[in-house]
C-alpha cells in the first residue's frame, strides 16, 4: 500500500508534535519532582525533630518522642521517657511540658539539665504506677537560651492546652529568674496554661499574697522559697551580724535573680556601725565569665583591707567561682572568710575542678573559707534531723525514741525521699539508664517535686467522672494545697498559700568546703532554716500574718 505525500507529512508532524508534548510533560514531572525533593530537603533541614525546629543555630520547640535536643548528655533520660509516653499512649492521660534551656553551653550545665530531666522522669514513672488517675505524659520545651526564644515555644503550648488529645495541665521547670522567664510565665497564665516553678527564686517569678485574690500570675504556683525567704532564713540560722564585718558583694548585671539575691542580703538586720560599702562587678551573662576576673582584683583587695569576715555574694555561680579563687589568692589569704550565697550556688559544685578545690586550700591543707547557702533541698538532711530529734529526745538513761515517733514533718519527706531512691534502684536493676543521678546539688530532687507536685494537684481537681480536669481547674487546685491537701515532697512538705506560694517551707543550710585533701570538695548539710524562722506548722494549715 502506497502512502501520498500528505499521508507521510500529516503522520511526521503528529510524531514530532507528540514527542513535544511528552518532553514537556517528563519534563514537569521531573521538575516538580526536583521541586519536591528540594523542598523535603529544605524542611528536613529546617526540623531539628518532631514538634522542633530549628531557629538562629537552636533547635526550638516541644518535643515527648526521645530527642535529645542534640545533647548526648541527656539523650538516655529523653529514651525513658519516650518509653513510658508511648507505654501510656493510649490511657486517658494528661501531658506536663518541661520548660528549660535543652542545649546549654557548657558541660557544667549539661550535668544540671541531666539532674532535671532525671528529676522529672523519676516522677512520671512514679506517678504513672500509682493507683491515681489520669497518667502523665511528660514533654521537653526548648524556649532557648536565657529563654530568649520562650515566646515561639508558648503558642505550642497554649495550643496543646485546648487540645483534647494532648491535654496539657501544667508547664514546669522554670530554672533560671530572667526578665525573658517571667514573660514566659506571664504569657502562659494569661492564656490560663497553669504554671509551676520548681527551680527559679527570684521574687518577680512569684505573686504577691493578696487578701482580695488579686494576682500578677493567676494559675502560678512555687515550690522553692524566694531568695528574700532564703536570706531570712539564713539570717535566722546563723543570728545577728555586726555590720561592719559584713560586705555585699553584687552583680550589677540586670538579671531578676541577681537583683533580688541582692535586695534580700541589704535587707538582713544588722547592728552596729555601717561596715563596708557594697562592691560591685558586671557580668556578661548567666554562664558567661567575660573579665569578671579581673573585676574582682581591687574588690578582694578593699575586702581584705576591711575587716569584714563574712561576704554575702549576690551572682551566679559562674562568677562565684571565680571571686572564691581570686579571694583565695590575693594579699589576705591568712584570712577565714564565709562567703554567703543563694540558692544558684548549689551549682557550683559541678563547676568546681580539682585543681579549683585546691586553690580553696592554704599549704598545709586546710581550707581558706566556706561557702554556705540556703539550698532548697538535701538527700542528707531528713535522716540528720531524726538523728537529733532522737538525741534531744533522750531520756537520760540513754533510752532514745524509735524513728517512726519523729514529727511528720521530719519522717514525711523521708519517707518520699526512700521512694525515689527505691526508683532509682528499679530503674538501674531493670536496665533502664537515665545516666548517673547525683542528689547532692539539689535539682533531681526539686524538679522531681515540682512534677510531682503537679501531678498531685491535677489528680485533685479532677471532677468525678471526668477522664482529666480543665486547666482552669488545675490552675484552681493550687490555693487549695495546704492541710491535708499538702504535698509530701523530698524536699520538705509542701503546703501552697492561696497566692501559690510555699509556706514556711524548710531550707537546707549548706556548708560546701574545700576538704583537707587533694579533690574535690564536699557540699555538707548543716541544718534546717525556716523563713520565719521557726519550724513550719506540723498542721501545714496556712495562717495569716
Amino acid at each position: 500500500m502506497f502512502r501520498t505525500t500528505a499521508d507521510w507529512l500529516h503522520e511526521h508532524l503528529w510524531n514530532t508534535l507528540l514527542r513535544k508534548i511528552i518532553t514537556c510533560a517528563v519534563a514537569a514531572a521531573l521538575a516538580v519532582g526536583a521541586y519536591g525533593l528540594v523542598s523535603k530537603l529544605t524542611d528536613e533541614a529546617d526540623n531539628c525533630a518532631q514538634g522542633v525546629t530549628e531557629s538562629g543555630g537552636e533547635c526550638i520547640g516541644v518535643n515527648g518522642s526521645g530527642y535529645d535536643f542534640g545533647e548526648p548528655l541527656i539523650a538516655p533520660v529523653a529514651a525513658r521517657i519516650a518509653e513510658e509516653n508511648r507505654r501510656i499512649d493510649k490511657r486517658p492521660h494528661v501531658t506536663v511540658a518541661m520548660m528549660l534551656p535543652l542545649q546549654p553551653d557548657s558541660k557544667a550545665e549539661r550535668r544540671q539539665l541531666r539532674s532535671e530531666l532525671q528529676g522529672a522522669f523519676l516522677a512520671q514513672y512514679r506517678a504513672n504506677r500509682e493507683a491515681g488517675k489520669p497518667v502523665v505524659r511528660l514533654v521537653l520545651a526548648n524556649p532557648g537560651k536565657d529563654y530568649l526564644r520562650q515566646a515561639d515555644v508558648v503558642p505550642d503550648l497554649v495550643r496543646m492546652a485546648r487540645s483534647g488529645s494532648d491535654n496539657l495541665r501544667a508547664v514546669t521547670g522554670f530554672n533560671l529568674s530572667l526578665d525573658a522567664t517571667k514573660d514566659a510565665v506571664r504569657s502562659l497564665t494569661r492564656q490560663q496554661v497553669p504554671v509551676l516553678v520548681a527551680r527559679a527564686s527570684a521574687s518577680s517569678l512569684a505573686n504577691e499574697e493578696s487578701k482580695d485574690g488579686t494576682y500578677d500570675f493567676k494559675g502560678l504556683a512555687r515550690i522553692i522559697p524566694t531568695n528574700e525567704e532564703q536570706a531570712r532564713a539564713l539570717a535566722a540560722f546563723n543570728g545577728s551580724r555586726k555590720d561592719r564585718q559584713t560586705v555585699l558583694v553584687r552583680d550589677t548585671r540586670p538579671e531578676p535573680y541577681v537583683r533580688s539575691l541582692a535586695r534580700a542580703f541589704q535587707g538582713l538586720p544588722e547592728d552596729g556601725p555601717p561596715g563596708p560599702d557594697d562592691m560591685t562587678f558586671t557580668s556578661p551573662g548567666v554562664a558567661d565569665p567575660g573579665d569578671v576576673d579581673n573585676q574582682f582584683r581591687p574588690t578582694v583587695n578593699t575586702i581584705c583591707n576591711s575587716g569584714a569576715a563574712t561576704i554575702y555574694f549576690a551572682g551566679r555561680s559562674t562568677h562565684l567561682r571565680l571571686f572564691l579563687k581570686r579571694l583565695a589568692q590575693e594579699a589576705c589569704e591568712d584570712r577565714k572568710f564565709t562567703v554567703v550565697s543563694g540558692s544558684d550556688a548549689a551549682s557550683l559544685n559541678n563547676r568546681m575542678t580539682d585543681e579549683d578545690w585546691a586553690e580553696l586550700r592554704d599549704s598545709s591543707g586546710k581550707p581558706r573559707m566556706t561557702v554556705q547557702y540556703a539550698a532548697p533541698a538535701h538527700p542528707d538532711s531528713w535522716r540528720t534531723e531524726i538523728r537529733r530529734w532522737q538525741d534531744d529526745e533522750e531520756d537520760g538513761t540513754g533510752k532514745r525514741p524509735p524513728a517512726s515517733k519523729a514529727p511528720g514533718s521530719l519522717r514525711d519527706p523521708l519517707a518520699e525521699l526512700n521512694r525515689l531512691d527505691a526508683t532509682i534502684t528499679a530503674l538501674k536493676s531493670a536496665g533502664r539508664d537515665i545516666g548517673d543521678v547525683q542528689l547532692g546539688d539539689s535539682r533531681t530532687m526539686m524538679v522531681h517535686d515540682g512534677v510531682h507536685t503537679a501531678v498531685e494537684a491535677i489528680r485533685g481537681a479532677k471532677p468525678t467522672g471526668e477522664a482529666v480536669p480543665s486547666a482552669e481547674q488545675v490552675g484552681n487546685r493550687w490555693a487549695t494545697m495546704q492541710s491535708k491537701n499538702r504535698v509530701n515532697g523530698t524536699s520538705g512538705r509542701i503546703c501552697l498559700t492561696k497566692a501559690g506560694n510555699p509556706y514556711d517551707k524548710p531550707l537546707a543550710v549548706v556548708a560546701l568546703k574545700p576538704g583537707t585533701k587533694a579533690g574535690p570538695g564536699t557540699l555538707d548539710y548543716v541544718a534546717l532554716a525556716w523563713p520565719t524562722g521557726k519550724p513550719q506548722p506540723e498542721d501545714c494549715v496556712v495562717r495569716g500574718g
